[in-house]
């Protein structure tokens, strides 16, 4: 027996809902085909954007989506993306399979997407090949009111009112893709860069994002903190020049040159994928131990916009376009780490999963007019119960689990909250492969009045497939027993249950 305990009286922070963003980038079918067919194509769409893609991800209530990239947005010129689609420019995309971009989806698509959407936007800014002119004109083009050439511009564009930006980062993996720079240099061109990003709007206030880490590079976010700030007085009299900083990390079951198959893996693959997703805790702790030096009040948010499973491709697909299938392997890697994030949501301010549609860890798959939802999706889904939750004091007894002591993980991970209603939420999760487990919950003497829950599992290599679209899919838990505050009930194996309970 596994004991679940959860302090409903001690709160222990604010869960965003941006925890659960998302990221697209002009990265093989995830604009064009997974989200924009164009007005003229026969697949049902809205203003050329997908009827179905934007359907499924309101159900998912998706927060917040950041475009354009990626690699890509450090080459991206805005201006090449606006105007009548006839005269747009276009370019060889020299990151992702050397296709040629047509520009048909830019800023007002973006836009507009987002509009659909409901959601909040974070635009990548390019550094790597753009100026700070072109990146300060960009944001008065979205966002200014007023008379101005950009204003002016985006009017003639058939735009009258400005958009909402949310959040701004001043680049991408500068350390890489983005220009290969250290962090000295960067934290320069961030001070300058962000300058120009200005507020043209008092009331929607633009949050700016500084390219952090990749991993475990430790001195990167030491380096930049000390570059930004020591030369502007204390620090606490300075955040304008910082809401957040990003953190990228990719899950390969092996490394680099040989990721793995998304659908063909093995017990020990398994746990040495599982494994190596729980890594990302220890690089939130270390590079938050770092930022808690300067930010001690944790105003500057860890922005995790990269993160997820990367496999190798799909056999027959082009190498560049990062297209691979979604198991229940997956559907744990995206439990364990939002559950992680919960559990961090004082420093951890958003995190975007790598990507939306048709790449990487994706939500959605598409193919022609067909669409799948990936056991991916459904994680999303369930866990949507936390967005704007309240984080709840939670623990649960573990077994280290695994075939190698190398790549051992905890056979449970959870995380609890309670929503404006008052209403609790547990998500657990089950990382064996073979086993179920007994868990008794406690919820400290509060009576549990009435409770539903639901469970997303199966077979370690399930997934969906346009042929069998529904092979995992949320579904209902009954298997529950409950005692005045106490909930019982046997998780199966490698899956994740949520349990929403009335007190």
């Amino acid at each position: 027996m596994y004991d679940l305990f959860i302090n409903t009286g001690k709160e222990l922070g604010h869960i965003n809902p941006e925890i659960q963003g998302h990221f697209s980038e002009h990265l093989g079918r995830c604009i064009y085909e997974g989200i924009y067919v164009g007005e003229d194509s026969t697949i049902p769409n809205t203003n050329g954007i997908r009827n179905d893609v934007v359907e499924a991800l309101k159900e998912m209530k998706i927060p917040v989506l950041r475009w354009p990239g990626g690699c890509f947005a450090d080459e991206y010129h805005w201006k090449d993306g606006i105007g009548p689609k006839e005269s747009r420019k276009k370019m060889i995309n020299t990151n992702w399979g050397g296709v040629t971009e047509d520009n048909s989806f830019g800023t007002h698509e973006f836009m507009n997407l987002a509009e659909q959407l409901g959601c909040k936007t974070y635009i990548n800014g390019n550094v790597g090949s753009g100026t700070v002119r072109e990146m300060s004109e960009w944001v008065e083009y979205m966002t200014f009111d007023g008379v101005s050439p950009m204003a002016d511009l985006r009017r003639a564009n058939g735009r009258e009112k400005p958009w909402t930006v949310d959040y701004f980062a001043v680049g991408n993996e500068t350390w890489g893709c983005g220009g290969n720079m250290v962090p000295e240099y960067y934290a320069n061109l961030y001070k300058q860069y962000q300058t120009f990003i200005k507020n043209y709007n008092s009331d929607k206030k633009i949050k700016k994002l500084a390219v952090g880490p990749s991993d475990k590079d430790y001195n990167w976010t030491e380096t930049l903190l000390h570059e930004c700030f020591r030369q502007q007085g204390t620090f606490p009299q300075n955040f304008g020049y910082m809401d957040g900083l990003t953190l990228h990390y990719y899950t390969l079951p092996y490394d680099w040159d040989h990721k793995g198959s998304a659908t063909k893996f093995n017990e020990k693959e398994w746990y040495m994928t599982l494994a190596k997703s729980l890594v990302m805790e220890e690089y939130i702790k270390k590079h938050s131990a770092i930022m808690d030096r300067y930010d001690p009040d944790c105003r500057i948010g860890l922005m995790i916009d990269e993160w997820g499973a990367w496999y190798d491709v799909e056999e027959g697909t082009n190498p560049g376009f990062l297209y691979q299938q979604n198991t229940i392997r997956d559907a744990l890697i995206a439990a364990i780490n939002l559950n992680m994030f919960n559990k961090h949501c004082n420093r951890v301010k958003m995190a975007n999963i790598a990507q939306l549609v048709n790449v990487l860890q994706a939500v959605i798959l598409t193919e022609g007019d067909k669409m799948i939802k990936t056991p991916t999706y459904h994680i999303f889904k369930m866990f949507s119960c936390h967005q704007d939750g309240t984080l709840l004091e939670s623990s649960v007894n573990t077994t280290r689990i695994g075939l190698e002591d190398e790549y051992m993980v905890p056979n449970l991970s959870e995380s609890v909250s309670k929503d404006s209603e008052g209403k609790i939420h547990i998500t657990l999760a089950n990382l064996s492969c073979t086993d179920a487990y007994e868990v008794a919950g406690n919820l400290m003497g509060e009576e549990i009045k009435s409770f539903k829950a639901s469970v997303v599992g199966g077979k370690m290599d399930a997934h969906n497939t346009f042929d069998e679209p529904s092979v995992v899919e949320e579904k209902v838990f009954d298997d529950i027993k409950v005692d005045g505050s106490k909930i019982m009930f046997k998780i199966p194996a490698s899956s994740v249950i949520h349990i929403e309970a009335v007190i």
